[in-house]
C-alpha cells in the first residue's frame, strides 16, 4: 500500500500524461493483488479438501510405474 500511496502522491505533481501512466501502474498492481488473492483462496480450498495430496500421489505413482 505504501508503494501505491507513493506513486499516487508523486504523480499528482506531474503532468496529465504522467498521471495517466501512474494510474495504469496502480491498476496493474491492484490486478496482481486480486489475482494473488484468488490464487491463495483456491490453494487454501484445495489444501483443505486433500485434492493436492491426491493429485501429487497420482502423479508420483504414475512416474514410478513408468520408471519401474
Amino acid at each position: 500500500m505504501l508503494m501505491l500511496h507513493t506513486l499516487y502522491t508523486h504523480n499528482r505533481s506531474l503532468g496529465a500524461h504522467n498521471r495517466q501512466l501512474g494510474q495504469a501502474t496502480a491498476e496493474y498492481a491492484l490486478v496482481i493483488v486480486g489475482a494473488a488473492t484468488i490464487a491463495g483462496l483456491v490453494l487454501a480450498w484445495a489444501a483443505g479438501t486433500g485434492k493436492i495430496s491426491r493429485l501429487l500421489n497420482a502423479v508420483l505413482d504414475s512416474v514410478i510405474g513408468k520408471v519401474g
